[in-house]
């Protein structure tokens, strides 16, 4: 039981790695549409997508750590 418990929660953990890399494709792409659309305000609006492309970076780097905290530091104490 403790183990499809671990298992879903890995999973679940390892989903977000999938939004992130969807953010960070958001961010890219506002970034290049909006210097299309305004050069003048380009390093204004790169100094905002590097701040969001770092935040959802960090979010990128919780969700492993997470799986892997699931998986192997709450081991189930089986008693022999």
């Amino acid at each position: 039981m403790i183990e499809g418990a671990k298992s879903i929660g890995v999973r679940a953990a390892t989903i977000a790695l999938v939004g992130a890399s969807i953010s960070i494709g958001n961010f890219l792409s506002s970034l290049i549409h909006s210097m299309a659309q305004s050069p003048s305000l380009a390093k204004q609006s790169f100094d905002y997508a590097i701040l969001g492309f770092a935040l959802t970076e960090a979010i990128a780097l919780f969700a492993p750590m997470m799986a892997f905290l699931i998986s192997f530091v709450f081991r189930s104490h089986k008693k022999s």
